[in-house]
């Protein structure tokens, strides 16, 4: 019964194998390997268009060096205010671009809010060399509370990007989730809707560590070797990662996990909130499920051994006295046994 988190779950059996498969023999390292171009090729494929990957180490990683190749002089990105880039990052992506700095944007449902990105972005005005300059907007898919920005609210952010002559990030940890959530294909999601670079996660959906920087536009590229290399995120074994990869595109795994996950997310919603046992504190989308729960009945099945966190409650949430927040994760290897089993423990 653990629903702590995705990043709990181990790697799939199939992603195991291929890093198995590809571990013999010898391959020339630093990306340039017959499997890391075979990979970078595979990623071309997706998005429908040549497009330039970095293979790195982490969410993190990606997001940081992401803000560092948008940055500018004094430069700022702006980002939803409790997206992960600013409230989960412990200053990464300041520190790896050279001092870029963060600015909140306000927005219900974990999504920002177009006129609150316009209000924020005028306070940054050309001539006036104080406050800084524009660099970067980013985005969370699927955000911090399980929700999805549509493709027209893509649509919408990304005009207001281009408007300022802005590039537009996605940080795509749980992209995977987002993608078949909307039934959308990855330019559809992307490129097509002005994304012009992608944190593409891997690790939260059945990878060991696999994580890729997708620049949409491989010309806009070309300083991401140097800041890559800079800050320590250039494998010389990267065919390790490309294996991953390997595995995880292999008869589309990716979205086959995806969909689990994310299925075992409505099982649990459902489930406990049909029963008169939870609330939703919003819908739920992808793969995390947040649900206002009796105190004593939370405690009780975190005593019994179920896994899962509290979470401190928004100010567009409304808990009772004795009630709280908590955060449920699903992932590939969520089982309907334990979904039905947690429920059974709550009720």
């Amino acid at each position: 019964m653990n629903f702590a988190s995705d990043n709990w779950a181990g790697a799939h059996p199939s992603i195991n194998e291929a890093l198995a498969r590809h571990s013999q023999g010898f391959a020339s390292a630093y990306g340039t390997s017959d499997l890391d171009r075979e990979i970078e090729d595979q990623f071309c494929n997706i998005f429908e268009r040549q497009v330039a990957v970095f293979f790195v180490s982490t969410g993190t990683a990606a997001n940081s060096l992401s803000m560092a190749l948008t940055m500018k002089p004094g430069g700022v990105c702006f980002a939803h205010e409790a997206a992960h880039v600013i409230a989960d990052e412990g200053g990464a992506p300041e520190f790896l671009s050279g001092g870029g700095r963060l600015r909140g944007v306000s927005g219900e449902l974990g999504r920002i809010d177009p006129a609150a990105l316009e209000a924020v972005i005028a306070d940054y005005p050309a001539e006036f060399v104080h406050a800084g300059q524009p660099a970067s907007v980013s985005i969370t898919q699927a955000s911090e509370i399980g929700t999805v920005y549509d493709l027209k609210q893509i649509d919408a952010i990304s005009s207001i990007a281009k408007k300022h002559g802005l590039p537009l990030h996605m940080d795509g940890a749980r992209f995977a989730n987002a993608l078949v959530s909307l039934d959308a294909t990855p330019a559809e999601m992307t490129w097509k809707r002005g994304v012009d670079i992608l944190s593409f996660g891997g690790t939260k959906n059945g990878c060991w560590c696999a994580e890729a920087i997708v620049v949409m536009n491989p010309d806009k590229a070309r300083e991401m070797p140097f800041i890559r290399k800079r800050s320590a995120q250039l494998f010389s074994k990267s065919r390790f990662v490309a294996a991953q990869f390997a595995g995880y595109f292999a008869e589309d795994l990716w979205l086959k996990t995806a969909r689990h996950a994310n299925a075992m997310g409505r099982r649990l919603a459902e489930s406990l909130t049909s029963a008169g046992t939870a609330r939703l504190a919003w819908q739920p989308q992808a793969n995390e499920i947040f649900l206002i729960i009796e105190k004593q009945k939370a405690d009780a099945a975190l005593e019994a051994g179920a896994r899962f966190y509290p979470w401190p409650v928004p100010r567009d949430v409304s808990c009772g006295e004795n009630e709280g927040l908590y955060r449920f994760v699903t992932s590939f290897a969520t089982r309907e046994e334990d979904v039905d089993a947690l429920a059974d423990l709550l009720k």
